[in-house]
């Protein structure tokens, strides 16, 4: 009796329980629209609690870096370029790309760049791009009823059906592939573009006002900017056009799929299977390595490993002579491989992250996604039509094929995840360079001082600035001459010239001079004092290696006016032609038979002698009021370069000359003489009365190195 009582109270037992079930499950299909109501409110009131919480983080990160950053001016720690922050122990800090306020910020800002307006072609590219994104969705939606529809016809056996359903797939494909190759075109499209904007903007800044200059030789935050323009600029531009289409389709795709999947089989199913999806993408998010930062590492190695083959190309007779190719190699070699130990690390992070996120979005959601699709198949939802074996088959089908698209389009959004990382490396490099432009056109640099870094005085000086005004002379009331390194040479310089007084430049190597003439050609911010100059197209400079641009023989003489800025000067090739006849290089026209027209790589062809008179009839042609000339007759006899100062002069030209020849005493009126102590003697210049002082002292400095001979011989005949 007692085990057939055992087995009737299990029964009873097991009939309770599916009698609870039963009555649960009609309780929750009969107020099923309530219940659905009540969860996407709830669903709805997280979202916006996420996001209010999400914008008080960002808020209170901010805060914090901000602090920070201040509490590291205050220690005095100094950025040194735009990815390391270097303390004064000279320890680096890496700066780590974030999806934080900062990148949406500098995202925004090179957005309205590469979008500068809503009538602007990018617009109308975005808008036709959208389109195609819906088009594409709804045809995929098309294609899933068709799906179901086929292996429905199929399950029934009927042919006739099933070859009509064939048809009308091939028919759509039509479309389908169109809308694809559209979407591909304007991805390509979007990315040439952004590139486009964003390259003209960057040219617009970098090439005026003299930021190149002083992006390379003021400031060091940025290494390598060709890398950056030439490179980055690229893979931002991309990676923004690919995010766009990787973002925005996969989104539409969820919410239309899970819409229409909602119908099929229930807004709670698809509900909870989001909240697992969810889940798991918050536990694989806090797994995903930080591929952005990587990326921009990635970027910063390979500009030094160019940056050193730059080098190796820009350097490469001192090199030779010096036979420092072994060197060299070592060098190359090390930023190649440091470079490459790097790549293989990503790509070994890539490796396991891979292989989580295919594992947790092609499997896992795979199984929650047959589980969702059989509710109507073993459920009996209000509304629902499957009755027989071909309507499931076809429900099933179609619910499986939405949800495989769902799942590719949630699958799209976390991969996408990473390629926001990578964006938002490319973002911090280029927004960096903007930023420096900006300042260094704002006059605000940042360099690194080797020699004065910890003098205090040296430091205020540096920190200070004068002014500028423009006018037809030039005097300088003490202004601070200042070395490339920060060293303060000449601690107020004054001094003025008129036009007509030549001024003749001398010292010793590192006194100052080079860096006097870059204050006065405005190259160099003015660090105290006030000077008083013409504006910079009144300044012409000729160093003693004079840089040949690209082009024709006539670009040369010109440079750097084109064609049309000589004929609006009323210059014609024959003017040209005089000019060269003057410094005896009419021979020019016969190197090659295209004349003028001749394009070589002119540093090349010509020796250095060639090289300085060519550039000395860039000053004819020119005329301007003033020329700093730095040892630009170096390479010329004494002939030519009478040839060169007389005609200067005759043509109007105030010469402001730095050379040791004692050949062009003769030709200035004025000397300005460095001591490399710090002290400066301004004077007239005698040249008839300095030529005989200085020839008394070379003979008073042949008579003192005899002295000690003589009196050494003095001794021997004292001892004999």
């Amino acid at each position: 009796m007692a085990p057939t009582q055992s087995k009737l109270t299990t029964a009873v037992r097991e009939r309770n329980v599916r009698q609870i079930v039963t009555h649960l499950t009609q309780l929750y299909l009969s107020h099923r629209t309530r219940i659905s109501r009540a969860v996407y409110i709830t669903l709805f009131l997280a979202l916006v609690n996420r996001v209010r919480h999400a914008v008080a983080e960002q808020k209170a990160a901010s805060a914090r870096a901000e602090a920070s950053r201040a509490k590291r001016e205050t220690q005095g720690l100094v950025e040194d370029d735009e990815e390391d922050v270097t303390n004064k122990d000279g320890k680096r800090k890496r700066k780590r790309v974030e999806l934080d306020r900062e990148f949406f910020r500098s995202l925004l800002r090179l957005l309205r760049i590469v979008v500068p307006g809503w009538r602007s072609p990018e617009t109308r590219l975005l808008i036709s791009h959208s389109f195609f994104l819906v088009v594409r969705t709804l045809i995929s939606l098309k294609v899933a009823a068709m799906d179901g529809a086929i292996v429905k016809s199929l399950v029934k056996g009927n042919g006739k059906e099933f070859l009509t359903r064939i048809l009308w797939w091939m028919v759509i494909a039509i479309p389908a592939t169109f809308t694809n190759s559209m979407l591909s075109w304007h991805q390509a499209e979007l990315s040439l573009k952004y590139r486009t904007r964003l390259t003209q903007h960057i040219h617009d800044k970098y090439l005026s006002q003299l930021t190149f200059y002083g992006i390379s030789a003021l400031d060091d935050r940025i290494k390598n900017p060709d890398q950056l323009i030439a490179v980055d600029v690229a893979k931002f531009s991309n990676s923004l056009a690919e995010l766009y289409s990787n973002l925005a389709k996969p989104m539409l795709d969820m919410t239309i799929y899970t819409y229409s999947l909602s119908k099929s089989v229930g807004g709670e199913g698809v509900v909870l299977m989001t909240l697992l999806v969810q889940l798991s993408a918050n536990v694989m998010r806090a797994l995903t390595p930080p591929f952005g930062k990587y990326v921009a590492d990635e970027a910063r190695l390979e500009g030094e490993f160019r940056f050193q083959h730059s080098r190796l190309i820009d350097h490469s007779e001192e090199i030779a002579l010096y036979a420092g190719h072994e060197a060299e190699k070592d060098t190359l070699d090390k930023g190649y491989f440091t470079l490459i130990k790097h790549v293989n690390y990503i790509l070994r992070r890539r490796f396991y992250h891979g292989f989580m996120e295919d594992f947790v979005i092609k499997y896992f959601w795979g199984a929650l996604g047959l589980l969702l699709c059989s509710v109507p198949v073993f459920v009996k939802l209000p509304g629902g039509l499957t009755v027989n074996m071909g309507d499931r088959t076809e429900s099933f089908v179609t619910n499986r094929r939405m949800l495989l698209s769902a799942s590719d389009a949630f699958g799209r959004v976390m991969f996408s995840y990473r390629e926001i990382m990578e964006l938002a490396g490319y973002t911090s490099r280029v927004n960096s360079l903007l930023e420096v432009m900006d300042d260094i056109q704002a006059g605000q640099f940042q360099k690194k001082l080797v020699s004065s870094a910890g003098t205090e005085n040296n430091e205020a000086v540096l920190k200070g600035r004068g002014k500028v005004v423009e006018s037809d002379d030039i005097e300088f009331i003490d202004v601070p001459i200042i070395s490339p390194n920060g060293d303060v040479l000449v601690k107020a310089l004054s001094f003025s010239l008129k036009q007509g007084d030549h001024l003749l430049v001398v010292g010793p190597n590192g006194c100052g001079k080079s860096s006097l003439f870059r204050i006065l050609g405005g190259l160099w911010p003015v660090y105290g004092g006030t000077v008083y100059k013409p504006p910079f197209s009144a300044i012409f400079y000729i160093p003693q290696r004079p840089y040949l641009s690209r082009g024709s023989l006539r670009q040369q003489i010109i440079y750097p006016d084109g064609l049309r800025t000589m004929r609006s000067k009323g210059v014609t090739d024959a003017d040209l032609l005089s000019i060269l006849r003057i410094l005896d290089l009419e021979h020019l026209l016969q190197l090659y038979p295209e004349g003028w027209d001749a394009e070589a790589e002119w540093r090349d062809v010509l020796s250095g002698g060639l090289q300085q008179r060519v550039a000395m009839a860039r000053l004819f042609y020119h005329r301007p009021r003033y020329a700093i000339l730095d040892e630009c007759t170096s390479s010329v006899t004494l002939e030519t370069e009478k040839v060169m100062y007389d005609n200067a002069k005759a043509l109007g030209i105030t010469l402001m000359t730095v050379s040791h020849r004692r050949s062009l005493w003769k030709y200035h009126s004025k000397i300005l003489q460095f001591d490399g102590q710090g002290n400066y003697v301004f004077t007239k210049l005698d040249a008839d009365r300095r030529m005989k002082l200085e020839d008394e002292k070379e003979e008073l400095d042949v008579l003192l190195r005899q002295v000690p001979e003589l009196q050494r011989r003095m001794e021997e005949l004292t001892a004999a």
